[in-house]
C-alpha cells in the first residue's frame, strides 16, 4: 500500500459467516446492514451499490474459481473497512467483464473514504486472488485467522 501504516491504523477488517442467501441483493442488504450500524457506512450507500453493481458488476473469475469485490464511491462512507464475507453456498454475481453470471462464496466488500486507497487495495487484493492457496484460506480458515491472513498479506 501507498502508506502502509495509515492504512492499517484506520482500516476496520472483519471477515463473517453469511447465512443462505438466494440472491446477490440480499448480500448487498446483509452488509449494508451490518456496516450501517457499525456507522462504517452511511444511509446512501446501499443504493449506491446497487446502482455500482447494476452499471458495473464486480465479479471477478478467478482459475476455477470466481469472487465478487463490490465497492462504490468514497462520498458513502464514513469510515474504511474491508468487510469479507463467506457464505455457506454459492450465490450468483454478474461478471465484471461480461455479460455471464458467476457462481461466488467469497464476496470481499471495500469501502474506503480516500479514492486512492480503492486502487491500491484493489491492486494488492488482485495479486493474492490469483493464488487459488490464499483464496480458499480465506474460505475456510476460522474468521480471526482468516482476518489475520488478509491484513499480513495485503494489507502489509
Amino acid at each position: 500500500m501507498k502508506n502502509k501504516e495509515k492504512v492499517v491504523s484506520t482500516f476496520t477488517i472483519q471477515v463473517a459467516d453469511g447465512e443462505g442467501f438466494n440472491h446477490y441483493d440480499e448480500v448487498l442488504a446483509h452488509l449494508y446492514d451490518q456496516l450501517c450500524a457499525q456507522g462504517i457506512v452511511k444511509t446512501s450507500w446501499l443504493t449506491a451499490m446497487r446502482e455500482r453493481e447494476a452499471d458495473y458488476p464486480t465479479g471477478i473469475e478467478l482459475d476455477g474459481y470466481a469472487v465478487a469485490i463490490p465497492h462504490c464511491g468514497s462520498e458513502h462512507a464514513n469510515h474504511p473497512a474491508v468487510s469479507i464475507l463467506r457464505t455457506p453456498e454459492a450465490v450468483k454475481v454478474n461478471q465484471a467483464d461480461g455479460d455471464g453470471e458467476l457462481s461466488v462464496r467469497l464476496i470481499i466488500c471495500l469501502i474506503v473514504t480516500d479514492p486512492a486507497d480503492q486502487l491500491q487495495l484493489l491492486k494488492a487484493m488482485f495479486n493474492h486472488l490469483q493464488n487459488k492457496h490464499f483464496y480458499k484460506s480465506l474460505l475456510e480458515l476460522p474468521a480471526e485467522e482468516a482476518k489475520a491472513l488478509f491484513v499480513s498479506t495485503v494489507i502489509q
